[in-house]
């Protein structure tokens, strides 16, 4: 009767944590939708939020490289293409359907942002009741702003998210997707940096090379110059809204004189000091990835969680030292934050709090207040540095806790330590709730609690 009526208690306590805001899913379904129709009806230009022209790529740039295509060759020579040959299926995919190239480009965005929710979901409930990292990828692209529908870089994201939710169980097929991802925008790479030692990690990353060299020479095969964008990658500048534009940014208030143009496909400084500024952060870059190559030869502790957490901050190093910080870029950090939250123990928790407010700061300065950045009035350069620095200190939060969480002292107890001390062979464990004799004649009798929890009575030697 106790038992009978523990479970009954049981069954009602579950059922009142599941029916929470953290655990619907249709509350959070329709949230998405909600977020979802609003960040379209500004796309559309329905809610004017801004003069910006947010699909200007999409129309005009991808539409452009869609024709190219559509002649038998990637853009050789166009300094606006600087991307893997993979993208080439992403920009051709949009002309495919019955629609206008923007508005299928748009279905397709939101069809991956559904799919991304739907891989949460599914990762949330393995691991319990609450839907924390989906909730996260709702609100955290949101607070992006139209901006998520109007690049490609959502689709990258998907492929991410995808493969870092299944390379620790299904090692080759998480590599042969963050090699999909390398071919579409090179930095879903950085997600092998946290795999797994051993059998599992040494498969993923074959995987990956294999994925790589096999779908390359497809490419190239299929049409030439696959392989151009690697030259244009090479000019690029200093992006006003990085870190190292940033600095320009306030010198301009102090007598810098330099200029901003439309330069290799984005609004770059022009001027004394940029070839410097753009050299240091190639170096920068250069020493995140002595940094993380140092990481994983001390890590000693791979826990569930590592792969996921090394993958944000390798990719949170390079976004902060990039010469170019776009705002798209903010999709791969959500997307990875949200699938470190899958996870118990994650050591990320705090970084991926700290995203959110650089998220809305992001759509300030892009769209809503990009004339102010491009001129350099004070609004703008508040709004970019205070995101600028918001990003910085997450990265080097990132970076402490991914340390100390591997390095230093392991998140989770080791198998042994979980299961509790082991102890002798001719000792009982008391917890054990089967009875069994003992060398005096006594027993240990398992009982049930009010609570329908088993436990044992133990009943020492008489003297």
């Amino acid at each position: 009767m106790q038992t009978t009526r523990a479970r009954a208690r049981h069954r009602f306590e579950r059922s009142a944590r599941e029916s929470g805001p953290l655990c619907s899913r249709p509350l959070l379904w329709t949230g998405w939708a909600i977020s979802r129709a609003f960040l379209l009806l500004v796309l559309a230009g329905i809610i004017p939020l801004t003069k910006v022209a947010v699909l200007s790529d999409v129309a005009q740039i991808y539409h452009g490289w869609y024709g190219v295509f559509r002649a038998g060759h990637y853009p050789v020579g166009d300094v606006t293409w600087q991307y893997p040959p993979l993208t080439a299926l992403v920009i051709v995919a949009p002309g495919l359907l019955p629609l206008g190239y923007a508005h299928a480009f748009i279905l397709l965005a939101a069809a991956c942002d559904m799919l991304a929710l739907g891989l949460l979901i599914r990762a949330d409930r393995r691991r319990g009741w609450r839907l924390v990292a989906s909730w996260y990828w709702v609100l955290g692209i949101a607070l992006l702003g139209p901006t998520v529908f109007a690049r490609y870089d959502i689709m990258v994201t998907v492929v991410a998210i995808a493969a870092l939710l299944v390379i620790a169980r299904r090692p080759v097929l998480g590599g042969a997707l963050a090699g999909i991802g390398v071919l579409l925008k090179v930095w879903p790479g950085l997600l092998l940096l946290g795999a797994p030692r051993g059998r599992r990690g040494l498969r993923a990353w074959l995987s990956t090379g294999g994925t790589v060299a096999l779908l390359s020479l497809a490419a190239e095969a299929a049409l030439p110059g696959a392989f151009s964008f690697l030259n244009e990658q090479q000019q690029r500048g200093v992006e006003i809204e990085s870190l190292g534009g940033t600095v320009f940014q306030i010198a301009r208030h102090f007598g810098w004189h330099g200029t901003v143009s439309y330069h290799y496909g984005s609004m770059e400084f022009l001027g004394p000091w940029v070839s410097q500024v753009a050299t240091a952060s190639l170096v920068l870059s250069a020493v995140a990835g002595l940094w993380l190559l140092v990481w994983r030869l001390r890590a000693r502790h791979f826990g569930p969680t590592a792969t996921a957490d090394a993958a944000l901050t390798a990719t949170l190093l390079f976004v902060t030292t990039s010469r170019v910080i776009s705002p798209q870029y903010l999709i791969w950090l959500i997307g990875l934050a949200a699938v470190c939250l899958c996870a118990h123990g994650t050591a990320q928790r705090p970084v991926a709090l700290l995203l959110l407010p650089v998220a809305a700061l992001t759509v300030l300065e892009f769209p809503l207040g990009f004339d102010s950045v491009v001129g350099g009035r004070p609004l703008g350069v508040c709004v970019l540095a205070a995101r600028n620095v918001l990003l910085l200190a997450a990265t080097l939060l990132a970076c402490a806790r991914l340390w100390r969480s591997t390095s230093l002292v392991p998140l989770e107890p080791e198998p042994e330590e979980a299961a509790g001390p082991r102890l002798r062979p001719d000792v009982r464990d008391p917890r054990s709730t089967h009875a069994s004799p003992n060398t005096d004649g006594r027993s240990t009798e398992p009982t049930t609690t009010a609570t329908g929890t088993p436990t044992t009575t133990y009943q020492p030697p008489l003297p």
